[in-house]
């Protein structure tokens, strides 16, 4: 076991807070409660009720001792279909290693349905423009990270980013892809509600289209950890969906605007969320991400066919355009919600 000491440095219990010490090859705090280590990545996951089931699947993993040359991807792990995990299997068995089939086949997952033409597809890593300023070393935790790649995009400004995420499996080929592009970046397994970091222990906190999967309650959780962790005058940068975009009132209506269930979106009201983050976190203002859907990046308009690429380059337009007219976040499908820690926790 060889975890970055930058990284153990900020580690904690996510039960209670304590230290964190290396025990043979697991992490203990001085509680009892131990923690596994697969790859040199901490799986901190609580035992008890979890938001997604991959993180059920990463704590079997984790503590049933199987030896990973049976599934060196923990493809068990992964949020995709099963019919999309046997041909990740696939892929492995027959050594198609032009690119990692696990970023290939999650793709769709992460970036959004406009991408689902591009599973099992994808020959090259997404790597969207992360709108933030540059850095000289700051630390940013990504909540959700997935496969990396907004992670990627802060380790290219200079941050050093730790990534986290309840799948092991795509823990693990986030490693695997700032390996292969030279990107300082560390990832650990756990749970959004329960972040396993000392109390102020980053500059800057990101999340995208992970928090709209969660009730509630549970992103109320969530937000609050978030402002834990966050430095004194540290930001969030958090994309969420709202009520009001086109897109999001058509799923809504298809739905016929029920309470969503289990990993279904959940649009808020700009209201809802500017109380959320400024009690939990601090000064809340708000920025456009995209319209005409949630994840739509203008660096992947090479990716879309000519329909797609043309609903992107207008929602770069109106985006640009909403910097005039600030009222236009209450229309935009996806906003991200900028707030800045005012108070110690």
């Amino acid at each position: 076991m060889a975890i970055d000491p930058i990284l153990l440095e900020r580690l904690v219990c996510p039960r209670h807070g304590f230290r964190l010490s290396e025990i043979r090859s697991a992490l203990r705090c001085s509680a009892g409660h131990e923690y596994a280590v697969i790859e040199d990545v901490p799986i901190l996951l609580d035992q008890g009720a979890q938001t997604l089931a991959v993180a059920d699947a990463s704590l079997r993993r984790a503590t049933d001792g199987e030896s990973s040359t049976t599934d060196p991807f923990y493809v068990e792990t992964l949020g995709i279909s099963e019919s999309e995990r046997l041909l990740v299997k696939e892929r492995l068995r027959d050594g198609d290693s032009a690119f990692d089939p696990v970023v290939s086949f999650l793709v769709g997952a992460t970036n959004g349905n406009a991408y689902r033409h591009l599973i099992g597809k994808l020959r090259d890593y997404p790597i969207p423009d992360l709108r933030l300023p540059r850095s000289n070393g700051e630390f940013l935790l990504d909540v959700g990270c997935n496969w990396g790649r907004w992670s990627l995009a802060a380790a290219k400004l200079g941050y050093i980013p730790i990534g986290i995420d309840p799948s092991l499996g795509a823990i693990l080929a986030a490693k695997r892809a700032a390996a292969r592009l030279g990107l300082n970046a560390k990832f650990v397994v756990g749970d959004a509600r329960f972040l396993p970091f000392e109390t102020g222990s980053f500059n800057v906190v990101f999340s995208y289209s992970v928090l709209q999967h969660f009730n509630r309650g549970d992103a109320a959780i969530a937000i609050k950890s978030i402002g834990r962790v966050l430095q004194v005058n540290g930001k969030s940068f958090i994309q969420m969906p709202t009520n009001l975009g086109v897109r999001c009132l058509y799923h809504q209506s298809r739905r016929r605007f029920r309470a969503a269930r289990g990993f279904e979106v959940r649009y808020w009201s700009i209201p809802a969320l500017r109380q959320l983050f400024t009690n939990y976190v601090g000064r809340t203002t708000f920025s456009v991400d995209c319209f005409f859907g949630i994840g739509l990046q203008a660096t992947d308009q090479h990716l879309m066919p000519s329909g797609l690429a043309a609903i992107i380059r207008t929602s770069e337009f109106l985006r640009k355009a909403s910097r005039l007219c600030s009222w236009m976040y209450y229309v935009a499908d996806s906003v991200y919600v900028e707030s800045t820690k005012v108070h110690a926790a």
